[in-house]
């Protein structure tokens, strides 16, 4: 079992934590191999960010650090991103935020467009857990990970006044999408 995860958005999103979350979960949790890397503009918000992580059960399949055939891919935000989509393999999940995505790239990929941050701040309250519904909706879509295990992970990496609502919004793409 191999997954390569390419996670895109820009500065403010959680894209970093999204990647954070799922190595904690799979390194620590589920005992798999995890590597990974992670870029970012210098804006605190606003600019570009990317995290890349790929676990597995086999030592030998994280042996580079950055995403080569993505299984998985999350676009939070509209940066460049027909430079991503030769990093996607045929066969990939692809899930965008429709909150800010107008058109949907055209692929062989299995496709899920869904306003994230808008299901966030409307029935959450907050656009900056739109990052845990979609991670929710990742993780129950492709079963990568036990949710058990990303909401340890969540607990451990998420300030204690946030983890709440951190995993309110994991569960609810998780249960919900």
């Amino acid at each position: 079992m191999k997954w390569e995860i390419l996670i895109v958005g820009r500065g403010g999103q959680g894209v970093l934590l999204l990647g954070h979350v799922i190595g904690v979960a799979a390194a620590k949790y589920a005992k798999l191999y995890v590597t990974g890397t992670e870029a970012y503009a210098s804006e605190t918000r606003g600019g570009e960010s990317r995290s890349d992580v790929i676990i597995s059960d086999n030592p030998e399949d994280v042996d580079f650090v950055k995403v080569r055939s993505a299984n998985v891919a999350l676009f939070m935000y509209p940066y460049n991103i027909d430079s991503y989509l030769n990093l996607l393999n045929p066969n990939a999940y692809v899930f965008i935020d429709a909150t800010y995505f107008k058109e949907s790239p055209k692929g062989p990929w299995k496709l899920f467009k869904t306003p994230y941050t808008e299901i966030a701040e409307k029935t959450l309250g907050n656009p900056r857990v739109g990052n845990m519904v979609a991670l929710g909706h990742i993780i129950g879509r492709t079963k990568m990970l036990n949710p058990e295990h990303v909401e340890k992970a969540i607990e451990e990496l998420i300030p204690e006044k946030w983890i709440n609502l951190n995993i309110e919004a994991f569960r609810k793409g998780l249960k919900e999408l």
